[in-house]
């Protein structure tokens, strides 16, 4: 299996958890926070206010690790740290958020970081309809921690073994984006003062990465070892980055890479520096994993020979890898540097076969790589789209109906200073498409109506009058006025669909900018049509698929990723299902906002957990209360308005 890891849980007596039989054991006293990760982009990453990223899958699959694209079941890292190293009065420390080593807690240390009993995460948005917003957001998405190296003991007293310390604090900020070129990639942004009395001298600074690409709906990470030796790794001098890829683990279910790129610092340091490891290798002279200050300032400081990094492409194992720069020459009392990285994922281009890893499958992680560098070489400021419009969306019988505020053509170009809102872009999903192993958004989404401003030289001109209300719309317990109305028919109900509605400008052309769309993915909703709640009276209450054929085409491949649905149910009610003997089967409890999130092929299909469903359905996954698949046969079913205690029956057929 993999190594120790930090179990991360919020609460003032927490352990490490065991993943395999082989994980080791370090006992924590302190309020870690690991519950915030990214979710305004395409990437789904762990942040953590002690020096790690990831949460090594104790989380999973709650909580995405570095899940990319988001939804899709596709991660990327076991878990990744800060390393800071220096010498302190001659002698070489190294402080580490996390570490591979043989043995954590008698030779390997590695939790270094610590933090306050009351530290947590500081959340902060610069989206003005965030509930985090906040004037001083660099991003969409803030993360703001502070941790120090400085304590050698735990709050429990218990020493951390192995760490001395360099006498630093990190106030470690990332940030993320849902603009379509720059949702593929979190900036992670280290402040490192020395807070001793002492100088510390040829500092280095990195981040050190156990990855491992794999799609968990096709492979579980609790299988141990088979899921995590399967990287292939890499690294590029001329972009300062290092990068994995799954070489032959799920081929044709991951194809995606994920890399460290060194963006820059302050002081301006640009040379960086590559290492990988074997995992818990000691006795390999270049690819073994460090196991004390000494190897870890090693690695830290100088790159493997390129004739000693090629090869790592083509023989997959498991590996972790670690960017960084340096030296800073001297960090008096008091003093600070700057260093920043970027976690970038991208698709590999091409149809060629997923253990290739040729310039043409590099392309789109070139091109990410290009947005990460240039967003830092800007100080984050960069062209707009307009803000993303507000949605509304209302599931019917075989119906869906978008409404939308006009917030976006409010939106300025902070680059420009201008006014440049040209028009809309509607999308959906098609019926289906969410049962596919790897839920990449961008790729499920089609656009199928555009509206752009009259009376200009961009677009269509086609105004906005088919769309427009007469008079803006609102609804019970929201203030929002939504303007714009958009229908689709003729939808299957009990499929999920997704829907989005972007806006778009005019682009800029004094400074050679084409048009730029917001997010699908920041609007993106997933719709379930179907009856909407009726009173007992009102409607036949039944079931569909009936009868029920095993293996129905919106089943995923999994026993408990079935499911049917009961319709024209009440807003309140409770529905009892019975064998033909009479005994009780299972029994659900039905309301008006149900979405479905309590059985597994939500869980599968729906990650995000925010579908909406039409209030008058209620999906069963064709459990027993006794967590038991049913057999096939014949079964009863009754409802029971809760409102009026009434009662209707029915029944249904399960063919297996």
């Amino acid at each position: 299996m993999k190594k120790a890891i930090l179990s991360l849980i919020i609460s003032y007596i927490s352990c490490f958890s065991l993943i395999a039989q082989d994980h080791q054991k370090l006992s924590k006293v302190l309020k870690d926070d690991n519950s915030k990760y990214t979710n305004v982009g395409n990437i789904g990453l762990t942040i953590t206010n002690f020096g790690m990223y990831g949460h090594g899958f104790t989380l999973w699959p709650r909580q995405p690790n570095c899940e990319y694209p988001r939804g899709s079941g596709i991660e990327h890292i076991f878990d990744g740290s800060l390393w800071v190293g220096g010498i302190v009065d001659g002698q070489i420390r190294v402080t580490t958020g996390s570490v591979d080593a043989a043995s954590v807690g008698t030779r390997g240390g590695g939790f270094e970081f610590t933090n306050s009993p009351e530290s947590k995460i500081i959340e902060r948005s610069s989206l003005l309809t965030s509930k985090f917003y906040d004037p001083k957001a660099i991003s969409h998405q803030d993360f703001i921690a502070e941790y120090s190296d400085t304590s050698t003991r735990l709050l429990s007293g218990e020493i951390i073994p192995d760490h001395n310390p360099l006498g630093i604090s990190v106030r470690q900020e990332t940030y993320a984006w849902n603009f379509p070129f720059a949702d593929f990639f979190v900036i992670m942004n280290y402040w490192i003062k020395n807070v001793s009395n002492k100088t510390i001298e040829n500092i280095y600074v990195g981040l050190w990465t156990d990855a491992v690409v794999r799609n968990t709906n096709i492979t579980s990470p609790r299988v141990g070892s088979p899921f995590y030796t399967h990287g292939g790794n890499g690294y590029i001098d001329s972009l300062r980055l290092g990068y994995e890829f799954d070489y032959d683990g799920d081929p044709g279910f991951t194809d995606s890479y994920f890399a460290v790129k060194y963006l820059g610092s302050v002081p301006q340091v640009n040379t960086a520096y590559f290492q990988s490891w074997q995992f818990r290798n000691t006795t390999d002279p270049v690819y073994f994993s460090p196991q004390d200050d000494n190897q870890r300032y090693e690695k830290l400081s100088q790159s493997l020979r390129r004739d000693r990094i090629d090869p790592l492409r083509l023989t997959p194992s498991n590996r972790s890898f670690l960017v960084s720069t340096g030296p800073f020459v001297r960090l008096e009392p008091g003093d600070s540097i700057n260093v920043t990285f970027a976690i970038i994922c991208a698709k590999k281009y091409g149809t060629e076969p997923a253990m290739f890893d040729t310039e043409i499958q590099r392309k789109i992680l070139y091109s990410n790589a290009h947005w990460a560098q240039l967003v830092y070489d800007t100080k984050y400021r960069f062209p707009e789209p307009p803000v993303s419009p507000r949605i509304k969306v209302v599931p019917e019988n075989k119906k869906v109906t978008l409404y939308w505020d006009k917030s976006a053509e409010e939106s300025i170009d902070p680059l420009s200073g201008k006014k440049d809102f040209e028009g809309y872009r509607i999308y959906r999903s098609q019926a289906g498409a969410d049962l596919t192993q790897a839920q990449d958004l961008n790729q499920l989404l089609i656009k199928v109506a555009e509206f752009d401003s009259a009376g200009n030289e961009f677009g269509y001109n086609t105004g906005f009058n088919y769309i427009k209300l007469p008079t803006p719309k609102f609804f019970d317990g929201d203030s929002i006025a939504y303007y714009y109305k958009f229908e689709f028919d003729n939808l299957l109900n009990g499929w999920q669909y997704i829907f989005s509605i972007t806006a778009f400008d005019k682009g800029d052309i004094e400074n050679n900018i084409e048009s730029l769309e917001s997010s699908p993915i920041a609007t993106s909703v997933r719709v379930f049509p179907g009856t909407s709640p009726k009173s007992i009276d009102e409607a036949e209450i039944g079931v569909y698929p009936n009868p029920y054929y095993a293996g129905a085409i919106w089943d995923g491949p999994q026993e408990r990723q079935r499911k049917i649905y009961f319709y024209n149910l009440p807003e309140e009610c409770e529905i009892t299902i019975y064998t033909l003997a009479g005994d009780i089967v299972d029994v659900l409890e039905h309301n008006k906002n149900y979405n479905g999130s309590n059985i597994r092929w939500f869980e599968t299909y729906s990650k995000e957990g925010n579908q909406i469903l039409s209030g008058g359905e209620h999906a069963w996954d064709l459990i027993t209360k006794y967590d038991q698949a049913i057999a096939s046969g014949l079964y009863l079913f009754t409802v029971k308005d809760k409102k009026t205690g009434k009662i209707k029956t029915g029944k249904f057929l399960v063919i297996k």
